[in-house]
């Protein structure tokens, strides 16, 4: 046995089956270990961004980590921006990263660089694997620390002598399981008080509180107390649609966001952070609460937040309270004529199967489709949580994999798309049963609206020029073709329907251009 072995027997022993790579020299003896593995589930990733964005999708919906390999310091780098967002959506993610071998280092071969430096910004834990009998205890801390809480990001830099020199190293270490702290009771009964004497209480949530059962007790303790239920802007994961409590985010913009809590007097935050607008504004706050608002912190990272839901519903006497009629809206009639951000959602809601997920990058085209979807059928919806774009196919893929007996459901910017655009390649080669819907709008609508919200003024021509994509127009069916995956345009609303019909009822990969 190598190192190399040995990190695969550990990975493998800790449940870890996935490995979504992007492998170079350095990391041939890992490859080859894999290679002897057939346990591992080896997933290509033609970009370092597909390989981490794909094992954020894995790690929301498996609840697991799936593992990355990644070349050296620059295919790191490569992949920081979806490592930002799994960092950010509580992932647990560990990613292995090949060195040169120790001694090859003082040549300053061209791709030596400082691997550590470049990975502790969206680190919670970095070890290195020196030689090979070091590498099943680095590789058993790397696992428990990205176990740690909702989840977290481990490094672990593989020098390329490490994994393929002899170890005599029992193969298959434990790593010890997290055990999350019990609810403090004392906030607990702080909070159970606000809720049942004061006015304009919203309980803002986000994380576990998101899932079901969860959901539906903080429901019962909104009704029962006449607080307001909300999630926090950007979640990982959230389970919706019929039969579901009807649950609204904090708005993007940060004048509705302000609107929103205008008369707010209480927040009480479980599993989510108090909000702040996504960026500063000239003349506006930062800060979304009223000054004179109070903030109650119940459900630290550290705490089980099933407990910490639990113990508030028996303060407020929620838990055996009768769970609220969840009066869905009806989802509208189809509309006709041209297709629009708001006509795609209602075809979405119409057409979405039972237990499907949801991976949402659409960005600014997307702002409005909870409004038209709470009464789809029951799903998990996944979103954009590190503000990095570049992650809504790549989790698509990983999603997949986590869930192959369910269809996944990509909304996808055009712009934001070409930065992963390979993951489709990705989707193709796995056959993974995924749809993916372009917001066809040839620009980065965003940016305008960003463009006006800053009190820029009209955007002229060199403006024009960084914020639209119509010269020349992308063609998302030729590109999905180009990768492997059967696609179709569609420009008005029943073209649109009837291609979202076909795709769900068809397994594999299928692209829709939507033109809007």
């Amino acid at each position: 046995m190598n190192g190399a072995d040995l990190l695969c027997e550990t990975l493998l022993a800790n449940g870890i089956d996935t490995c979504f790579a992007n492998p170079g020299t350095s990391e041939m003896h890992f490859v080859a270990a894999l290679d002897r593995q057939p346990r591992m589930r080896c997933v290509l990733g033609m970009s370092e961004g597909v390989v981490t964005g794909a094992a954020d999708g894995y790690a929301r919906m498996a609840g697991k980590p799936a593992a990355t390999l990644l070349h050296l310091g620059p295919g790191l780098t490569n992949g920081l921006a979806n490592l930002h967002n799994a960092r950010r959506a509580g992932s647990p993610v560990v990613n292995i990263v090949g060195d040169h071998a120790t001694y090859h280092l003082p040549l300053d071969a061209p791709l030596t660089s400082d691997v550590a430096a470049l990975a502790r910004p969206m680190s919670h834990w970095l070890g290195r694997a020196e030689n090979a009998d070091s590498v099943g205890l680095r590789t058993t801390e790397a696992i428990a620390a990205s176990r740690q809480f909702s989840g977290q990001i481990s490094t672990l830099i593989l020098h390329a002598d490490a994994a393929w020199s002899d170890t005599t190293v029992e193969a298959g270490n434990l790593a010890p399981q997290w055990l999350p702290t019990s609810p403090d009771i004392d906030r607990i009964r702080a909070a159970a008080n606000i809720l049942k004497t004061n006015q304009n209480v919203t309980i803002l949530v986000s994380g576990q509180a998101l899932l079901e059962p969860h959901l539906t007790l903080l429901s019962r303790i909104a009704t029962r107390t006449g607080a307001r239920l909300m999630a926090q802007q950007s979640n990982a994961r959230l389970q919706r649609g019929q039969g579901r409590p009807d649950i609204e985010r904090v708005p993007y913009p940060v004048d509705q966001a302000l609107a929103a809590f205008e008369n707010t007097e209480h927040v009480i935050l479980i599993g989510a952070s108090e909000p702040v607008a996504f960026f500063a504004y000239p003349g506006k706050p930062g800060r979304i609460l009223p000054n004179t608002c109070q903030v109650l912190k119940l459900g630290e990272p550290e705490h089980d937040i099933a407990a910490v839901i639990d113990a508030l519903a028996q303060e407020t006497g929620a838990a055996i309270a009768r769970a609220p009629q969840s009066d869905m809206p009806p989802t509208p009639d189809l509309p006709t004529g041209p297709l629009n951000p708001d006509s795609i959602a209602i075809a979405v809601a119409r057409c979405l199967p039972e237990n499907a997920v949801v991976c949402d990058e659409s960005v600014s085209s997307g702002r409005n489709f909870f409004t038209h979807t709470h009464g789809a059928a029951p799903h998990d919806f996944l979103q954009l949580t590190g503000g990095a774009i570049g992650i809504g196919m790549p989790m698509a893929v990983g999603a997949a994999i986590a869930c192959p007996d369910r269809k996944v459901l990509s909304l996808q910017a055009d712009g934001s798309g070409m930065y992963t655009v390979q993951a489709l390649w990705t989707q193709a080669r796995e056959r993974l049963d995924v749809v993916t819907v372009i917001f066809a709008n040839q620009r980065y609508q965003i940016l305008h609206g960003e463009l006006r919200n800053v009190g820029a003024a009209t955007p002229g021509e060199n403006a024009r020029r960084m914020l639209d994509l119509d010269d020349p127009a992308l063609d998302w069916v030729s590109i999905a073709r180009g990768m492997g995956v059967e696609a179709a345009r569609a420009e008005t609303t029943a073209q649109f329907h009837d291609l979202l019909s076909s795709a769900f009822r068809t397994p594999g990969p299928f692209l829709i251009e939507a033109v809007i």
